[in-house]
Parts: structure tokens; sequence; C-alpha cells
């Protein structure tokens, strides 16, 4: 899975359109940084409830990833240059084993970790994937990392991630595992939502006479979004430590 794109002259118009578009996407991520975990409404349910709520954390679960800009900026990122429905598979796959296996032991065997680290690397899976598109690992580092190897590997961070999140509330263990499976499923259900959502808009882009040249402004969007999420995650690390 290779970038073959390299950079062309951008015209001043689609400059700017890129810039606005990357302004608001950044201020959404924002946003939602500053929301840090889960909402007050969830939060009080997690909490709250007992027993086996299968439906309950389903939904949850699938909230979570659908409403979740880190995994999703790095969705779009690995199936950005996919064009068959075998290689999306195998791709999205890998990750979510990745996933799944971190979020499912880092609860049930309490593995705790940083939150804000955590994510700050879950950050730099965006970068990297960036990167790659723009077949930069080999043109500036001479180097060709695996990309399945590190989908994998970046999955089993995004699943921590998620892991952190349930970790910070009050998990009943009765019913804990079950609710645990459900919830992981909830959020397949959402990685599957929002892949179909992306895979058409991709379809469709693709098929524009301007998606070569586009595509150079997009991968260095997301690029920059990574980094304004490692930032934003450091920053929350540093406060939280009092460092600043």
């Amino acid at each position: 899975m290779r970038s073959a794109i390299r950079p062309l002259p951008i015209p001043l118009g689609m400059r700017r359109v890129a810039l606005l578009l990357l302004g608001l996407m950044l201020a959404c991520i924002g946003q939602a940084l500053l929301a840090h975990g889960v909402n007050e409404n969830d939060r009080a349910f997690i909490e709250g409830a007992s027993g086996v709520n299968i439906i309950p954390y389903m939904y949850l679960g699938a909230k979570h990833m659908v409403t979740g800009y880190d995994h999703l900026l790095f969705l779009a990122g690995v199936i950005f240059f996919l064009y068959r429905l075998k290689q999306v598979g195998t791709y999205v796959t890998l990750f979510a084993i990745g996933h799944s296996t971190t979020l499912l032991l880092g609860v049930i065997l309490d593995l705790r970790a940083n939150p804000f680290l955590i994510d700050a690397i879950i950050g730099l899976s965006v970068v990297y994937k960036a990167i790659d598109n723009l077949d930069g690992f080999r043109t500036w580092f001479g180097i060709s990392p695996n990309p399945k190897a590190a989908v994998l590997i970046f999955g089993f961070f995004h699943g921590f991630g998620l892991a952190t999140k349930l970790q910070d509330l009050t998990l009943s263990k009765d019913g804990m595992i079950p609710n645990l499976l459900a919830f992981n499923i909830g959020v397949e259900i959402g990685q599957f939502i929002a892949l179909t959502f992306i895979l058409l808009a991709m379809t469709f882009w693709r098929r524009t006479d301007t998606f070569r040249r586009s595509a150079v402004l997009a991968n260095a969007a997301l690029m920059t979004a990574g980094f304004v999420l490692v930032g934003f995650q450091l920053t929350g690390y540093l406060i939280e430590r009092g460092l600043t």
C-alpha cells in the first residue's frame, strides 16, 4: 500500500478552500478534546448501571467510535489509497483485532497508563498515516515501514485509549465482561457505519479530475490535524502534572 502522489502546483483558490476546511476540522477537534473522555450523561449511566446491559453498551461503543475524531482520522488515512474492498477489509480487520484486544484486556486486567499520553500516541498514528500516504518515509528517511504491522500496532494503542476512558469510570463488576463485549461490538458497528460514509465520499472524490492534486493537500491537512491532536494531549498531560 504505497502512495504514488507527488506535489503538484496548487491553485490559490484551492489552497484557500483547503485552509478553511482545515480550520473547521481543527476547531471541531479542539472542541472534542476540551471534553476529554465520556460525557456526563453517559458517565452517569455507566456508573449507575449494574447487571448485563447489552444494548446500552453497544450504543455507547458505537457512539464513541462515530464521534471519535482521532479514530476516524486514522481510518480515513488508512483507506485513502485503498481501491479494493478486499484491501480495505484486510486493514480494517487488523485495526479491529488491535483495538479489540487492548480494549478488553486493558479493562479486564486493569492495565493502566496515562490517558493523555496514550491519546498523544493515537495522534501520532494519524501523523504516521499521512506521511505514509505522501510516501514521506521512503522519500525523506529512506525507509519503508510495514503498513499492515503499523495498522495493527496503532490499533493496540487506539484500543488502549478506549480502555483508559472506561477505566476513569466506576464499572460494576456484575455483568462487566458481557457489557465490555457489547461495548466492543458497538465499537465495531460504529466503525462500520463511519467507514461506509468515508468510503462513499472517497469513491466520489476519486472520480474527480482534481483528486491527485487535492490528495496532497488532504494528507497535509491530515498530518496537521494529527500534530494538533498530539499537542492538545501533551498540553493536557502537562496541566495534569502541574508543569504549566
